[in-house]
């Protein structure tokens, strides 16, 4: 219970950083932040083996923005990914450049979210399955994390799930 209450309280002194600051106008490297996304997703499997695929352009992407905020927000997601994925699954995560802007999305092949919670899943401390939430050691803060640094750069964050079959962010 304590480690729990360090991360929430870690997790809420973060949030209160994001909220309270502009991103900074730093080149960064975005594929370099999805790789260390991934590297943190790989250290959480627990030994599940869960796979996690990078489906990045072949030439590095490169954003003006906070390279701390990014990369807390795409470790989320992939993070999240990787916990709520069933063994042996696969989480793919994708940068992708067009005309209007850069997207990173990540998607697995879990548990899924139920389409009531899907309008609730970024609000702070909302958690879908309270029971599961001591399995994974969440605080119910990530996705609310993600979303204010999506808007700090200008984005938006998206979802689509379909329960049993996964989540795309």
């Amino acid at each position: 219970e304590a480690h729990r209450a360090v991360r929430t309280i870690d997790d809420l002194l973060k949030l209160s950083q994001i909220e309270s600051t502009r991103p900074g106008d730093t080149v960064v490297n975005l594929t370099a932040v999805t790789r260390t996304a991934v590297a943190r997703g790989r250290a959480v499997d627990g030994g599940r083996g869960v796979e996690i695929a990078m489906l990045d352009a072949a030439d590095d992407v490169f954003i003006r923005g906070d390279e701390r905020q990014l990369t807390s927000a795409v470790g989320n997601l992939v993070e999240n990914a990787v916990k709520y994925s069933h063994p042996g699954g696969v989480v793919q995560v994708c940068t992708r450049v067009d005309d209007n802007g850069v997207e990173v999305m990540v998607a697995d092949q879990g548990v899924g979210i139920p389409s009531r919670d899907l309008d609730r899943v970024f609000e702070r401390f909302y958690r879908v399955d309270k029971a599961r939430s001591r399995d994974t050691g969440g605080t119910g803060l990530g996705l609310s994390i993600v979303r204010h640094v999506a808007t700090n750069h200008g984005g938006e964050v998206l979802v689509s799930s379909t329960e049993g079959e996964g989540s795309t962010f």
